[in-house]
């Protein structure tokens, strides 16, 4: 008796495991699954917060080059899931000015579960599409971050991992241009190339950033200039009314589907693609965000117009050879 209850027990077992593999593998030809605790990860980025963003040069590269002061600013921050498939999630920022009730536009990031292919950043104004290796794709995710405008800034691809109430991505080296708070101040660097780290926590989450400064336009023996940490902190609150920042995705949210349209179908013609700053003397990214709410056209209008500057600013290239 005791012996048939011990094989019905073993049974039992390996009936399981073997509906467990079995649950747990993709069809030939068909494409895991994405884990769903990499995806309630990325999911959790969703919410309302208050934000401190925090940029400290911790050595000097180049001989006579002084580290500069650090920069720390911050705000309150409205980030929304506005895209939620099995493979693909995309998550818009919305800066919200709490004294003015202004909203503006901040930056963009999308996530796609075993990404094929990357838009990679190579210096003055190109991006070049990479395919990836399978040993690149399999297990791991591609995180595109783009500009206010939608325009692309930088893509890489890393694996989340988990431990208990935290969860962590990290990416592989990734060039991305001149970050928009050095814009106005550094002519010395036009290439960051960063490790970038997302790590979730019961409280908020954390975009953690190793940076070093490259200098690609002059002809020197020292193009890195210097190394710097960046800490961006989001931490979950309940006492700001995002109303305003929701009203104004509400409004716009299907221009922007256009706009985002626009810059993939551009980044999609060729295999290097230059995106130019400006356009008849204005800055594109100002152009575009006018275009959001402008009063003196309607939503074609606005489409079109937007349509027509991203068609111009993103010059395909001949693809060279690789960096």
């Amino acid at each position: 008796m005791i012996e048939t209850e011990r094989l019905t027990r073993r049974l039992a077992l390996l009936t399981l495991a073997a509906l467990g593999a079995l649950a747990s593998t993709a069809r030939p030809g068909e494409p895991s699954p994405a884990p769903e605790r990499d995806r309630a990860a990325i999911r959790a980025m969703a919410g309302e917060y208050r934000v401190t963003f925090e940029f400290t040069e911790v050595a000097a590269l180049r001989a006579g080059y002084e580290t500069r002061p650090s920069k720390r600013s911050g705000g309150t921050e409205l980030v929304l899931l506005v895209e939620d498939a099995p493979t693909r999630l995309v998550l818009q920022h919305l800066l919200l000015d709490t004294r003015r009730g202004e909203v503006v536009k901040h930056w963009r990031q999308d996530w796609s579960w075993q990404g094929a292919a990357i838009d990679e950043f190579q210096g003055g104004r190109t991006w070049r599409r990479r395919a990836l290796p399978e040993a690149e794709v399999e297990g791991r995710w591609v995180q595109s971050v783009y500009e206010v405008d939608d325009s692309p800034r930088y893509a890489s691809h890393g694996r989340w991992e988990h431990r208990g109430a935290t969860s962590e991505w990290v990416s592989e080296s990734t060039w991305r241009p001149l970050p928009r708070r050095e814009h106005t101040t550094r002519d010395d660097y036009d290439v960051l190339v960063g490790i970038n780290r997302h790590i979730v926590t019961p409280w908020g989450w954390v975009h953690a950033q190793d940076n070093t400064k490259l200098d690609l336009r002059r002809d020197t023996e020292e193009p890195l200039v210097a190394r710097e940490v960046g800490t961006n902190t989001y931490r979950r609150i309940g006492d700001v009314d995002f109303g305003p920042a929701r009203a104004y995705w509400q409004r716009t949210a299907d221009y922007w589907a256009a706009v985002r349209a626009g810059w993939e179908a551009r980044l999609g013609t060729a295999a290097e693609v230059t995106v130019d700053l400006d356009a008849g003397g204005r800055p594109v990214m100002h152009q575009l965000l006018a275009l959001a709410e402008d009063p003196a056209l309607d939503a074609e209008g606005r489409r079109r117009r937007a349509a027509a500057l991203i068609e111009g600013a993103a010059r395909p290239l001949p693809s060279t050879a690789a960096r």
